[in-house]
């Protein structure tokens, strides 16, 4: 089996996939509170095993490695709730440009930050588009549940989305490390979810407002995570990590002028 872990990969290996022109994945997640029922791993652990197990996709018809996995994000929202370890802006634009910038020195040109956490999701288009002015190489981002949209939510029983400590994460986690998870807590993890980009009832969903996660919900859970098991976290991953390689393969992602 092709080894597609950078961390695993000699000096000359990683010189040799440069030479190939291999697809670098950048994943970046989180380690911040998910209810009383998950572990602080949730974000950083997921996009891992989607980066690897879309990079397993990847590497049969395409070169591709992928970077150690960064375990923390722009988690200020979380922080009224125990558990959580946040970055600002200014530190986390620091880690990524340095990750990117030795990819590149290195002779990477196709590379791509995998993100799994939604507080990194803006801040992350705003960077990668500063790196790719200051390179001229077509640097990309993306989320993995946006990628995935439509093959999650037809996979989900009681939410259309991957939300928060939701059914979503939670069967991922049951799939990957089970003896995390408590099942008898599962039927009281459930969480209001309003729409919008302030989540305040009849405010205009376009409008946004930056609000402490424990304001929306006490226990820290948007969804529901009362129907999750592991045979459903299983699917899940194998859909969403199929998504994202196919995303990743497409020539034009990486062929159109910046």
């Amino acid at each position: 089996m092709t080894e597609i872990d950078w961390s695993r990969l000699k000096a000359s290996e990683i010189k040799g996939l440069a030479q190939r022109n291999a697809i670098v994945i950048v994943p970046i997640g989180a380690t911040e509170q998910h209810g009383p029922h998950l572990p602080s791993m949730v974000d950083w652990r997921c996009v891992h095993e989607v980066s690897h197990r879309a990079a397993r996709i990847i590497e049969k018809s395409t070169p591709v490695v992928v970077a150690p996995t960064i375990p923390y994000g722009m988690s200020e929202h979380h922080m009224s709730l125990n558990g959580t370890i946040t970055l600002d802006y200014a530190t986390m634009f620091a880690v990524i440009r340095c990750v990117v910038t030795s990819a590149i020195r290195h002779g990477f040109k196709r590379i791509f930050v995998l993100n799994g956490h939604g507080g990194n999701t803006t801040a992350l288009q705003n960077m990668i588009g500063e790196l790719t002015v200051e390179y001229k190489l077509p640097l990309a981002t993306g989320t993995y549940w946006d990628i995935a949209a439509k093959s999650i939510a037809g996979l989900l029983e009681k939410q259309k989305a991957l939300l928060h400590a939701c059914e979503a994460e939670t069967s991922m986690i049951m799939a990957m490390a089970p003896e995390l998870v408590n099942p008898d807590e599962l039927s009281q993890m459930h969480g209001p979810y309003i729409p919008g980009l302030a989540a305040i009832p009849g405010v205009n969903e376009g409008v946004y407002r930056w609000r402490q996660l424990s304001s929306r919900s006490p226990i820290g859970v948007i969804g529901d995570a009362s129907t999750a098991n592991a045979e459903k976290g299983e699917k899940l991953l194998a859909a969403i990590s199929a998504d994202v390689a196919e995303a990743l393969v497409n020539d034009r992602l990486w062929s159109e002028p910046i």
